[in-house]
């Protein structure tokens, strides 16, 4: 599988007149390698170039890992002092005779550190941003990334279930946040959780990246809590959103238009459809109802080994989507200083249309 994962991307290097592409930690150096290295304070770079074996720049004291490749890799290893570590790049750069030629970066993960150390040595080189090269690579899911990320929805939904009755007016958007996250981990997610539960009451769930506070839940709030779990490295992102104790007429009227929209934006999904039918679906569900300008954000964003990642559900996005790619259907309507509702789901396009991952109930459950 690693292999034919490398051949797609050197395949596409060879359109994109790039003469290599390089990769610190993160997920595109996982999905080549599957091997993981730690983003840290001592530089990792892998070096891909077409017609030869990639080469590796790392410290002596992941040498180990080298074994876990599942093909060839030349390594060029540093040891603890930083005043050597251009050598092994320089040797590295040297290798696949790169000075002065087209080395592809990731702008989005490669941080100046790991860029400065190539440059040295490679200082003649261009350095193009190779994203659409990247991040195609990643697009299509195959059937053991889909079922992980169908697992990764199991144990989000379960861990839910499963922290609800533990739901009381007066506890906090914090402790609340920590019972989840407990939840998650002992239903089998990944310790690395894609993001941090965003628990949001009243007010608070009119900002749609809210971190929790130790504001308390209180009766007639809306409740937006957005979640999710890994599996082998692929994740899940949901939300719901509950009503604390009994709700007024327009909260869930809010809640019943965003449920509409969501519907309308699973719906839309189906290959040959550009990203923006999506978006447009939702939207013009809330706009008719009079809310449009309370849906502040794109209604989605692919998923997979990240949170988000290619494609974008947004209005001008005339990206076709094509069997494989999977994504969030996630509309919303922010009242300032009141309340706000989200219902989030996950999406694959099939060869027929669509599928949804989760399927936890979306209509308003009171808690609390």
């Amino acid at each position: 599988m690693n292999q034919a994962r490398l051949n797609n991307l050197t395949a596409s290097m060879r359109t994109s007149n790039l003469d290599a592409v390089i990769l610190n930690p993160g997920p595109t150096l996982t999905y080549l390698a599957g091997v993981e290295f730690h983003l840290m304070e001592r530089p990792i770079v892998l070096f891909v170039a077409p017609g030869k074996d990639p080469v590796l720049v790392l410290p002596e004291l992941e040498l180990p890992k080298v074994d876990l490749f599942p093909y060839k890799i030349q390594a060029f290893a540093y040891g603890e002092l930083p005043s050597e570590w251009d050598d092994a790049f320089r040797k590295a750069a040297q290798s696949l005779g790169l000075d002065g030629k087209r080395i592809g970066v990731e702008p989005r993960q490669l941080r100046l550190m790991e860029f400065g150390h190539v440059k040295a040595g490679a200082p003649e080189a261009e350095y193009p941003d190779a994203s659409e090269v990247l991040s195609g690579l990643r697009l299509k899911k195959d059937k053991a990334e889909i079922d992980a990320m169908r697992r990764a929805v199991k144990i989000a939904q379960d861990s839910l279930e499963a922290t609800i009755p533990l739901i009381k007016i007066g506890m906090t958007e914090r402790e609340l946040s920590s019972e989840l996250v407990m939840q998650l981990l002992k239903h089998g997610s990944d310790s690395a959780l894609p993001f941090f539960p965003i628990i949001s009451g009243g007010p608070n769930g009119a900002n749609p990246h809210a971190s929790p506070t130790e504001r308390k839940l209180q009766a007639g709030d809306l409740l937006v809590v957005d979640w999710g779990a890994a599996y082998e490295g692929y994740i899940s992102d949901l939300t719901r959103t509950f009503a604390v104790g009994e709700v007024d007429d327009e909260c869930a009227k809010i809640h019943k238009i965003v449920q509409e929209a969501n519907a309308a934006g699973r719906a839309a999904g189906k290959p040959g459809v550009p990203c923006a039918a999506v978006d447009i679906a939702t939207r013009d569900v809330i706009e008719k109802s009079g809310y449009g300008k309370y849906f502040t954000h794109r209604t989605g964003h692919g998923i997979g080994m990240e949170g988000h990642e290619e494609p974008y559900m947004r209005g001008d996005n005339m990206q076709l989507l094509e069997v494989g790619m999977a994504y969030t259907v996630e509309p919303g309507i922010y009242l300032p200083n009141r309340n706000g509702v989200r219902i989030e789901d996950n999406i694959v396009i099939t060869e027929s249309g669509a599928d949804c991952l989760s399927d936890m109930p979306s209509e308003i459950r009171v808690v609390g």
